[in-house]
């Protein structure tokens, strides 16, 4: 019978689909209605889910020839299940798109394309276990680390996931300040109800940059009665911050030991494979021409992964004139337009504020003789980047940073390469510094 072979198949793809749960859970929804050695007919009665998906179809057809070993076109047809329901057009059931736009998220920040490597596998493993059992696996679960790293790529895609496989799921994606001017709106507007309704209900609630809130005492004691309540009804908690919850200044101790109560994972920056890989990724998404080779060139030169999707950009937009294809050549150009850019922008004297304002360090200070730590190692890498980047002579560093001679200049440069080569934090914070030039 059809119906038994239905089920039979969609046994099959519950068990041979774990990463890509989307489409079990949409094949639940259809029936079949018709099949023959050629086609299967299968029906549904809301048009927009159809839409939806008509852009899967291709993976279901890949499905169905691993299960039958025949090559089946499938057919989808709009049908109401008794002639008592309103006709099918006149009925409104969101599809997963609205879902995931109600929901706040952004639908290309999914596990599928979330690129894997020894800086990230252990938060993505950590996020995976929450997608599958929210409330139940790690509770909160806090990913922490800098810009660009895929704090709120996976933050999203496990809302996502439980979306897919749950669409009735009461799931929010809120970035801190969002968070706090929904609260300050509310007591302008003196509906704070609301705001209580519409967050302490959820069955998962994300927010992203948990550290906007620090310092903002009535904005802490309604997050600190949220937090509590989610929890209690057997949601879920997921928060993203760029430092361990011990490390954000001004935070409450009561919502500090909360957020420690749970996993905290600190995600790093990406690695030159990983950055290669995110980099092919993003050309695939956007459909642009490019080969490993050259994606590899690319990853050399730019740490940041946010500034890679730019950098892509920028490179396909140069090269459509020529059929858009990215080559070794159009890379080497563009960087070396890149760098005499940066040299005609960036002057000593940013070098010197930006370090200064790093390390909260008065200009006066790092030009003074004083040799405390925390004025020195400032000074030595002012010393580094005025070489390094702008390629200043040892002497005319001296002469601005008031040294008494090249040889003081030397030293400091040499020693900042050599923790360079042995202490990654330390080479994430120079880093850091020089995305900001």
């Amino acid at each position: 019978m059809l119906s038994t072979f239905w089920s039979g198949f969609l046994r099959f793809v519950e068990k041979n689909s774990k990463e890509n749960p989307v489409i079990y859970s949409l094949l639940k929804q259809l029936r079949p209605i018709e099949m023959s050695e050629k086609h299967i007919v299968l029906s549904c009665d809301n048009p927009g889910f159809v839409f939806f998906l008509q852009k899967k179809i291709h993976f279901v057809e890949g499905y169905l020839f691993d299960h039958t070993k025949k090559r089946l076109r499938i057919e989808i047809v709009v049908k109401a299940q008794n002639k008592r329901q309103e006709p099918p057009l006149l009925r409104f059931e969101p599809t997963i798109e609205d879902v995931f736009k109600k929901a706040g998220l952004n639908g290309t920040f999914t596990f599928d394309n979330f690129a894997v490597s020894s800086s990230n596998q252990v938060a993505y493993a950590a996020a995976q276990a929450v997608s599958d059992s929210i409330g139940k696996a790690y509770n909160p679960l806090v990913l922490y680390g800098g810009v660009g790293v895929g704090k709120t790529h996976l933050a999203q895609a496990i809302a996502q996931k439980v979306l897919a496989k749950k669409p009735n799921k009461k799931v929010l994606f809120s970035p801190g300040d969002l968070f706090t001017n929904e609260l300050i709106e509310g007591i302008r507007e003196k509906n704070t109800p609301k705001f209580r309704r519409k967050y302490r209900q959820l069955n998962l609630l994300i927010v992203d940059d948990v550290q906007f809130i620090a310092g903002k005492n009535t904005v802490q004691e309604e997050f600190f009665h949220t937090f509590n309540a989610v929890i209690s009804n057997g949601g879920q908690i997921v928060l993203t911050s760029d430092k361990p919850p011990h490390e954000i200044r001004r935070l409450e101790d009561r919502l500090r030991s909360r957020f420690a109560g749970g996993l905290t994972v600190d995600i790093q920056s990406p690695d030159f494979e990983l950055r290669s890989a995110i980099l092919l990724i993003k050309a695939r998404e956007k459909n642009i021409d490019i080969d490993l080779e050259t994606a590899k060139i690319i990853a050399e030169q730019v740490a940041d992964s946010r500034a890679l999707e730019g950098t892509l950009l920028s490179l396909y937009a140069k090269t459509l004139s020529n059929g858009g294809r990215i080559n070794l050549e159009a890379v080497e150009d563009f960087f070396m337009n890149v760098v005499e850019q940066k040299n005609k922008r960036v002057s000593p004297h940013d070098i010197i504020k930006t370090i200064c304002t790093y390390y909260d360090v008065r200009q006066s200070q790092l030009k003074s003789p004083n040799r405390a730590e925390n004025i020195a190692l400032p000074r030595q890498i002012a010393m580094y980047l005025l070489r390094k980047e702008l390629g200043l002579k040892y002497d005319q560093i001296a002469t601005l940073l008031k040294r008494k001679d090249h040889t003081t200049v030397l030293h400091g440069f040499e020693k900042i390469k050599s923790l360079l080569a042995r202490n990654d934090i330390f080479k994430k914070e120079v880093d850091r510094i020089v995305n900001t030039l």
